[in-house]
């Protein structure tokens, strides 16, 4: 096996190694964290003599081809001290590096251009990245940091307004996302229905968001991709650290397995408001726990293994009467190994659940539903020579879909038991990637990736007369839906249905000179699952359904441009893009569609199509006492689903209309200022315009009954959004690098007491039996303090 892929990479790669008359040699190894043996991602590799340079891969791997002779090196990390040497080379040198964290170190040395230049030509566009640290900074609801609530500040990050899950990027579903945690997937993000995500920042090493751009080794969604990796433990030394906060705590330890060779990493958090709800008479609870776990083994040079999972359950209940949990569950195991100084692998195993469970005590059943998946990765990157790198590899997941199953909870109820048809599919995918570097001023990413989707057999399927499952009625202008005319009964190894899809991904970086550039990219998606949802804003209810016999998957294509540019050494820097995307096959419902214990999902379905386009402006201040960002997105996202026949009226007449995820305007500004030694201000604010609704423009009265008549979908919109937050970090005792250290943080959420709407409602007032419109507002002014330690 092995030989067989040093061949085969030897093969594609000959025709892109360029001979040269200086034999080259490589240097490659692993970037550490100097204090706990953690590997880096993205750091900066640089000659500046030879002007080549490269960065760590996702887990800390780096490669170069040198020519023989003397140079100096340097390296570069956010937060950390850059590494000057002189190094020689006259042979293949393993060599690993550890860096410090800047506060650590007195000699600090200060990055020319040439560094910053490698960012600028990068064919890499329309990608955020944000450090812990700064998801820390920001402030937000009940002085809890977030993953999720820092990247709707990002330009064409929006969420659909409190208290509601998920997040939408350049106007797509939340469905639409592929949440990835140490590459697992995650399909629900959200605690509390949004009030909290999923990801507690002290076990978070890394997370990137692709909204466009996105590589060939990425599938199965058509918005975007969160990538976040958990860290793997200090292999030095036993460490801890966490918070108290006023309605959750967190702890994470650390430590070595075998010193500088195998680690550990516990890390939970939960959140205790609903103890004190008993206080206040109040028989209701809300809570939620998570637990991250890691374990992580060096066997030798060329050889690592690692081991992780997250587990977390949301509760919610209400007095004796409701009561409802859900949460995700994922474990995965994976395995790096280095062929050679060129070849790097790594082979993942990765189990991932989402389940839910609704208990109505009042009538006595329980609902369950959830997805379920088995998922094999095996990747490789092949570093050919300084302007040639391959990334290649397949992906299998097996899917397991519980629509649903109703029980009784006590022996004297009413309720029947019944069972939803379980729904099984097989996605796979081969890839291929190619980083080309043709000159000094042009860079190239392209790649393919060929996804396949097997929609397999189940226990029974509806057949309808000429394969259509929505009816039309022309006397009375409605979708209706279909009788079934028969049924079909399949095995398990039975096909249904199958999809076979290429998508081409390119992107393109000139430069225009050191500090500026322009980009421009494609991206060609496929997306097999689908969120079934009949809400604005997702809830995990919420069902996930496969591509089929009569739900198509959607397909994406999107173009994106932008001028790239920074100022003054990199204090400052400027990304503008515009972006263009349609899909096909969106899924839309018919009026009056009923999601909830449906066994033929198709009846009250239609495709459609949607598009989104937009402009999106970030200026950031890197450095100084005063850092932050100002974000402006200036979009439009629409859908339409015409009529299948010139009868018929489609959804909305056919015409384009907005979706609940459109925002014409968005803007964020996030600030961080080190005001003295001991006390660091944080402050964000955000503007949004409102989100599209549907409001009554009519109402009749039939048999004594008032009846309102809704206008067209998303015709009306919600107020505007808007707040200001603040908060302040008082360190103590700022010097202190060793033993207990420790924080507050004081925070004010909503400073200036914003009632934003999440929805408006429309009845008759009792007493005076007018009709009168009730804005419902999750959040006014909130007030928090937490305190963080670290030993």
């Amino acid at each position: 096996m092995k030989n067989l892929i040093l061949w085969f990479i030897f093969g594609l790669s000959l025709s892109f190694n360029f001979t040269s008359a200086q034999e080259k040699f490589t240097l490659s190894g692993t970037l550490l964290e100097a204090k706990s043996n953690e590997t880096l991602i993205g750091v900066n590799i640089y000659f500046p003599e030879l002007q080549i340079g490269t960065i760590t891969n996702s887990y800390g791997f780096y490669s170069l081809s040198v020519p023989e002779g003397t140079y100096n090196i340097i390296l570069s990390y956010i937060g950390y001290s850059t590494i000057s040497e002189t190094i020689t080379i006259s042979e293949n040198i393993t060599k690993d590096y550890k860096l410090l964290e800047s506060t650590e170190s007195l000699d600090e040395i200060v990055i020319t251009e040439n560094i910053e230049k490698l960012s600028i030509k990068k064919p890499e566009m329309s990608v955020n990245k944000l450090t812990t640290g700064t998801i820390k900074d920001i402030p937000v609801v009940l002085g809890e940091a977030d993953i999720i609530k820092a990247i709707t500040l990002l330009p064409g990050v929006t969420n659909a307004g409190e208290g509601a899950s998920g997040f939408n990027v350049r106007g797509g579903a939340v469905d639409q996302n592929l949440i990835l945690l140490d590459e697992a997937i995650i399909y629900n993000s959200s605690h509390l229905f949004g009030f909290f995500s999923v990801f507690n920042p002290d076990a978070i090493k890394d997370l990137k968001l692709y909204k466009g751009g996105i590589p060939a080794r990425f599938g199965g969604r058509v918005s975007s991709v969160l990538d976040i990796y958990q860290k793997e433990g200090n292999s030095n030394e036993f460490h801890a650290n966490g918070g108290i906060g006023i309605v959750s705590s967190r702890l994470l330890v650390e430590g070595p397995i075998k010193k500088e060779k195998g680690s550990f990493l516990f890390g939970g958090r939960s959140s205790y408001a609903h103890l004190f709800l008993p206080l206040f008479d109040l028989d209701n609870i809300a809570r939620f726990y998570d637990l991250n776990t890691k374990l992580s083994y060096k066997i030798n040079q060329n050889n690592n293994i690692y081991l992780s999972g997250y587990f977390g359950r949301d509760l919610f209940s209400i007095a004796d009467t409701f009561e409802n949990s859900y949460g995700n569950s994922v474990l995965n195991f994976r395995w790096n190994h280095l062929f050679s100084d060129k070849l790097f692998s790594n082979l993942s195993l990765i189990y991932s659940d989402y389940d839910y469970d609704l208990k109505l005590n009042f009538v006595e059943f329980d609902w369950i539903s959830g997805i379920r998946n088995f998922n094999f990765k095996y990747d490789f990157k092949y570093y050919a020579n300084n302007n040639f790198k391959l990334q290649f590899g397949v992906n299998s997941i097996y899917y397991k879909f519980n629509p649903g199953e109703i029980n009784p909870t006590t022996p004297t109820s009413g309720i029947n038991p019944f069972k939803l048809t379980d729904k099984y599919a097989f996605e796979n995918a081969g890839y291929l990637d190619v980083e080309h570097q043709l000159s000094d001023k042009l860079a190239l990413s392209y790649g393919l990736r060929l996804s396949s989707f097997l929609r397999l057999g189940q226990d029974e399927l509806n057949v309808y007369e000429n394969d259509e499952a929505v009816l039309f009625n022309e006397d009375f202008q409605v979708y209706e839906k279909a009788s079934p005319i028969n049924t079909e009964t399949f095995s398990r190894n039975d096909v249904i249905k199958s999809f076979f899809n290429l998508e081409p991904r390119a992107s393109i970086a000139y430069l225009l000179n050191n500090r500026t550039s322009v980009k421009a990219s494609y991206n060609r998606m496929s997306q097999y699952l689908h969120l079934l949802s009949n809400t604005n804003s997702p809830t995990p209810l919420d069902v996930w359904a496969p591509s089929g016999k009569y739900i198509k998957p959607q397909l994406l294509d999107q173009f994106a441009i932008g001028y790239f540019k920074t100022f003054k050494n990199n204090l400052y820097s400027l990304e503008a893009e515009s972006f263009y995307k349609t899909v096909k096959n969106r899924i839309d419902y018919i009026d009056g569609a009923d999601l909830i214990a449906n066994n033929a999902i198709e009846q009250i379905i239609l495709n459609g199509e949607s598009r989104a386009y937009g402009l999106e402006l970030l200026l950031k201040k890197n450095e100084g006492r005063l850092k932050g960002w100002l974000a402006y997105t200036l979009a439009r996202s629409e859908q339409r689903t015409p009529g299948r026949t010139l009868s018929e009226t489609g959804i909305n007449n056919g015409e384009w209309y907005k979706t609940p995820y459109d925002r014409t305007h968005d803007i964020s500004m996030t600030c961080n200022y080190k005001w003295k030694k001991k006390w660091i201000i944080n402050a964000n604010f955000l503007y949004q315009t409102g989100r599209p609704t549907t409001y009554p423009n009519a109402q009749y009265e039939y048999n004594g009954i008032i009846i309102p008549n809704f206008s067209l979908r998303n015709e009306e919109r919600l107020p505007a959004y808007h707040r200001f937050d603040l908060s302040a970090t008082y360190t103590p005792k700022p010097d202190k690098k060793q033993g207990w250290q420790s924080n507050w943080v004081f925070g004010i959420y909503n400073i200036y007491n914003r009632r934003n709407a999440a929805s408006i409602s429309f009845g008759q007032n009792e007493t005076t039996g007018q009709n009168e419109a009730t804005r419902l507002s999750i959040f006014g002014i909130v007030p928090s303090v937490s305190y963080n330690f670290k030993f």
